[in-house]
């Protein structure tokens, strides 16, 4: 999948589970720059990456990202 494709996905999922379609995903976009980012919707936002992308994260996987850079990555090496 294109690097532009996979991030056109992403930006979609993130507007959908922080209901705010300003988000705009740079690759050091961390939880404290997206307002209500907190560990629930971090739990969601996982959830439905993994859906639409047909994917399974482990716990340990999710606990090592920094950023959407490295959820980028993460993605990018299981598509």
């Amino acid at each position: 999948m294109a690097h532009a494709d996979l991030q056109d996905r992403l930006t979609a999922i993130f507007r959908n589970v922080f209901d705010d379609e300003e988000i705009v995903l740079a690759p050091d976009l961390t939880a404290a720059d997206v307002d209500g980012w907190d560990s629930l919707s971090h739990l969601r936002l996982m959830l439905n990456v993994e859906k639409a992308f047909k994917v399974k994260f482990t716990a340990a996987e999710v606990g090592r990202l920094k950023n959407v850079g490295d959820l980028e990555s993460l993605l990018a090496s299981k598509l």
